[in-house]
């Protein structure tokens, strides 16, 4: 039975089910291969492509929506953007095929360049919604639309508002985002939430944020420095009228609710969908919410990749293999990772290599750098892309910035406080850097200088015979030194760095910088010359 409504023709029925499917994080994953070492991976779209098809078929009423960082991440991606980006995009081409009804933009789907990004969005089938990216000339959303609100046959109406951390200009390659206002994200929650309930008619909202929790979800307690990079528990606290907050960015499994909020963040790379299954009831012709249901649906040995799927990237993903595999030149002696907490401990040749390639493309003579993943492999005899790839995963460029001393021993004190002691007082890393998100990659490593990390000291108090050529580093003296364009911005609490003079930008990122010196190398030595080492 319908019966008619403005809008058109509307199934009859007392009650109704709807799930709410939401990707977030999937940088770049389709298949579900590692680049690495080619083994199987239970992640990437292709998997997930499974569950979702399942999904729509178990419930008439649905919405698919990712919730960001979904460009840019691996090999495939890369590629793409380097060297073929006036095809379709792999990444849109598959959510096109799987009926997405909405996407938010992530702070990394700017790391190509806004042209890039501009394309993307021209080529997908779906809206992307950005409530707090603003035209910085007319305040006006950049992005698509702020929400939108989709209708089902029987009448139900649901808003989903899309909204993105606003801490983006501290990590952001400033070319990549000019002419854009980053409006806190909390404070255009409250603005936009206020005005879809003045001016829409709907049943359920939705609230779609690439950012993540800042407190514990329990207990309401800081889990990290208040910074405004993830307000989600805000949001719970502070905004009445949100029935579902999905959230990204920190890569956590969450599915549970927050102040009667339902709240989810599905892993990252394609390893679960998060769900929202929400029972209705209508009374006198609206929807009222009863029971709800948060869930993972996680990606298993028991998924099969949808076919149909891979084959829609098959033919750039062959290209990109090809290219991994060029030779690109090779290593005499060790520079293999055994244990990434041993890299960490002591000066190892893979970092001091990394600094190299830094200090050689910006012509200083100090350096810092991080290994960025605890799964990089270093580096065997012989040297492909796909090794380069391996062990620099993002598409950092680097910049010389001018800092003194004092900041050098701040930054090196805030990286020692990556360790800490246990019970038995051995070196382990802190807490603090794992949960709630792991974050290895904020922990540097300095070549240039001289130093030791001694952990049985207090935090603050750990930097020991910090020396520059031979000598007492001056705190009141200033420093050319060089690092990625995330650290120079102050990216990972590196709070000494924001505002620094900038010397010099290398515009190339550093799988190209590293691909470049072994190539005109031909063959590199593994050294290492023990400049630092962490001591209890």
């Amino acid at each position: 039975m319908f019966k008619r409504r403005d809008s058109g023709l509307v199934k009859e029925e007392s009650t109704c089910t709807f799930a709410l499917l939401q990707t977030s994080d999937i940088h770049g994953n389709i298949f579900p291969t590692s680049y690495g070492n080619r083994l199987k991976l239970n992640a990437g779209l292709g998997k997930l492509a499974t569950i979702i098809n399942q999904e729509k078929v178990q419930y008439e009423y649905h919405l698919l929506i990712d919730n960001g960082d979904v460009i840019q991440g691996t090999p495939l991606t890369y590629y793409f953007a380097k060297f073929v980006a006036d095809n379709n995009n792999p990444i849109i081409s598959v959510l096109n095929e799987l009926k997405y009804d909405a996407a938010v933009i992530g702070n990394h789907e700017f790391n190509f360049g806004m042209e890039l990004l501009n394309s993307t969005i021209k080529q997908s089938s779906f809206p992307w919604l950005s409530a707090n990216l603003l035209n910085q000339e007319t305040n006006q959303p950049l992005f698509g639309k702020p929400y939108m609100v989709k209708e089902y046959p029987n009448g139900l109406r649901v808003a989903v508002l899309g909204v993105t951390t606003h801490y983006i200009p501290n990590w952001e390659d400033p070319k990549h985002i000019k002419g854009i206002l980053f409006q806190d994200a909390l404070e255009a929650t409250k603005h936009w939430v206020k005005y879809i309930q003045e001016k829409e008619t709907y049943d359920i909202l939705v609230v779609s944020y690439h950012g993540g929790f800042e407190r514990d979800l329990v207990t309401g307690e800081p889990t990290e420095a208040l910074t405004g990079e993830n307000q989600a528990f805000a949001m719970c606290q502070e905004i009445d009228g949100i029935d579902v907050l999905l959230t990204g960015h920190q890569h956590r499994k969450i599915a549970t609710t927050v102040n009667g909020r339902c709240v989810l963040q599905p892993s990252f790379n394609g390893q679960s969908l998060g769900k929202v299954e929400i029972q209705l009831k209508r009374l006198d012709g609206k929807w009222l919410i009863g029971d709800t249901k948060t869930e993972l649906l996680d990606v298993t040995d028991s998924v099969v990749a949808d076919e149909r799927i891979l084959a829609l990237s098959y033919e750039q993903e062959t290209r990109t293999q090809t290219w991994l595999d060029e030779p690109v030149g090779k290593i005499r002696g060790d520079m293999m990772i055994r244990s990434a907490n041993e890299v960490r401990l002591g000066d190892h040749p893979l970092i001091e290599f990394l600094n190299k390639v830094q200090m050689n493309a910006a012509q200083v003579d100090i350096s810092c750098t991080a290994l960025l993943n605890n799964e990089s492999p270093g580096f065997s005899e012989h040297v492909t892309m796909r090794d380069i790839i391996s062990n620099y995963i993002y598409p950092n460029t680097l910049k010389v910035i001018r800092i003194t001393g004092q900041d050098i021993k701040d930054a090196l004190e805030l990286s020692a406080s990556y360790f800490t002691l246990d019970n038995d007082k051995k070196i382990i890393v802190n807490p603090d850097f794992i949960e709630p998100k792991p974050q290895h990659y904020n922990y540097d490593m300095w070549e240039g200088i001289e130093y030791e990390f001694n952990i049985s000291k207090p935090f603050g108090e750990r930097v020991a015979n910090l020396l520059y050529q031979g000598k007492p580093v001056g705190l009141n003296k200033e420093y050319e030194v060089v690092m990625n364009n995330y650290r120079a911005g102050g990216g990972g609490n590196y709070t000494m760095y924001k505002g620094k003079p900038v010397v010099k930008e290398i515009q190339k990122d550093m799988a190209e910088l590293i691909a470049e010196y072994i190539s005109k190398k031909g063959t590199v030595e593994a050294t290492c010359n023990h400049n630092w080492r962490v001591i209890y």
